[in-house]
């Protein structure tokens, strides 16, 4: 890792948001976690990882805010928006002008999504991108060393791509992170979340996944027979991805799945700006 990007490292960052919006996203998400009006598939459909469906969303829209610098009037890129787990509370947080993309290569997520969320917020669009994916989709016909997503550049103010790198090897990631970069408009803001491994964290007391080596180097996966199931990177890899492509990073925040830390999220956050200033 340059130090240039370790420098950034924190556990801890301090939210930009004053106090009334501090208390204003609070009660925002408390009222999403508990507005039973709110849709939410079957429990038996979510594909997309443990934990309550409705929690992880709530907590997510105030990362996104928090860390991640997401307004109400950006234009939003889900990359992996699965069934619709982070765009069910942006539909709370997002002005009626606002534009939400989701893109996915489960076609059951897409269409629970399409059918449920689109008809009362048509700003909210879904899509499918039928990339192969050995867990996810396994007969998709484009490789995701050549993804190309169907937007056209400049379009997007925030892309999220949230437990999406924790399933891809590098060179996916890589071509993700060259899409994004041509999708972000000047000032646009990615917030993407991995498992980045520093030296130790695999054999911490508490950290879940327990990581082992992988075969490629710089990979550490949870179970060898998927190590697509749940892959980290050595801490550097994801990192200079994201940068390579153009992005600059301006904060890395570690999760707590390391153990021994209080970290308010999972899986570690990596928010990069692209250049420029915003349109």
């Amino acid at each position: 890792m340059t130090a240039q990007i370790a420098h950034r490292i924190s556990s801890r960052d301090a939210s930009p948001l004053t106090a009334a919006e501090e208390a204003r996203l609070t009660w925002l998400t408390g009222s999403v976690l508990n507005n039973r009006f709110l849709p939410a598939p079957p429990p038996e459909n979510v594909f997309v990882g443990d934990g309550d469906y409705r929690a992880i969303g709530a907590e997510f829209l105030g990362h996104f805010v928090r860390l991640g610098g997401l307004k109400p009037c950006d234009r939003v890129l889900d990359i992996g928006c699965g069934i619709g787990r982070m765009a069910v509370p942006l539909t709370q947080y997002l002005d009626s002008d606002a534009v939400y993309e989701g893109i996915d290569p489960v076609g059951e997520g897409i269409a629970w999504c399409t059918q449920t969320i689109t008809p009362v917020y048509p700003n909210f669009r879904f899509c499918r991108l039928d990339v192969a994916h050995p867990l996810y989709n396994p007969e998709g016909p484009l490789a995701g060393e050549d993804v190309v997503l169907p937007f056209s550049d400049g379009s997007f103010d925030f892309a999220a791509m949230v437990s999406v790198a924790t399933h891809l090897p590098l060179a996916e990631i890589t071509a993700y992170m060259r899409e994004v970069a041509r999708l972000l408009a000047p000032g646009g803001r990615l917030f993407l979340t991995a498992f980045i491994v520093t030296p130790g964290d695999h054999a911490r007391d508490g950290a879940r996944p327990r990581f082992q080596r992988g075969e490629e180097a710089g990979t550490w996966v949870a179970d060898p027979e998927a190590p697509l199931g749940a892959i980290g990177f050595d801490s550097g890899l994801v990192e200079n991805a994201v940068e390579t492509m153009g992005l600059r990073i301006e904060r890395v925040s570690l999760g707590h799945w390391r153990g021994g830390t209080d970290a308010p999220h999972y899986q570690d956050v990596i928010v990069a700006k692209s250049p420029g200033a915003p349109a």
